[in-house]
């Protein structure tokens, strides 16, 4: 049943498929037909985030650290500021 709805709606996601099945008096689990469709390979057709998209248009950085022995502790510090929102 699972296959055949899929089928005919492939943006169907794992809850709306639970309430398909309910609807047609199959009461199952939500991560049950997660793990039926896990296995067949199916999933629903939603767009992906896209976190890690770079632009065209943005430099990138040379890594600075590239070769630099670490001996000690405190000897280098670094942080992150990739996912800050910029205006």
């Amino acid at each position: 049943m699972i296959d055949q709805e899929y089928m005919r709606h492939p943006c169907k996601i794992q809850r709306q498929m639970v309430c398909y099945l309910e609807r047609q008096g199959v009461h199952v689990n939500r991560k049950r037909v997660q793990r039926l469709m896990k296995n067949m390979g199916l999933e629903g057709l939603a767009p992906k985030p896209r976190t890690t998209m770079h632009s065209k248009e943005n430099r990138v950085y040379p890594y600075l650290l590239r070769g630099l022995e670490i001996a000690k502790p405190d000897h280098v510090w670094c942080s992150d500021i990739t996912y800050i929102p910029m205006r």
